[in-house]
């Protein structure tokens, strides 16, 4: 699964809209649709934000785990 694909269904599974993960980030909704359409790539600093929003790790959250272990804390 790439990263845009989890990317969406770690949303869709937390029952979120793009609206309200688009809030969670801080940026406009459209701004997130295009991350998840894969038209504008997220930043490193978004990407961990949402693995932190859905506590899972980096790995599963790039897809390159299919293990889901929590976001770790430190």
């Amino acid at each position: 699964m790439s990263y845009l694909e989890r990317m969406i269904d770690l949303r869709e599974t937390h029952n979120f809209t793009q609206a309200y993960v688009a809030g969670y980030l801080q940026i406009a909704q459209n701004t997130y649709s295009d991350y998840e359409r894969g038209k504008v790539r997220p930043t490193v600093n978004v990407l961990i934000a949402l693995a932190k929003l859905y506590d899972v790790d980096m790995n599963y959250m790039l897809g390159v785990s299919h293990k889901k272990a929590p976001f770790p804390r430190m």
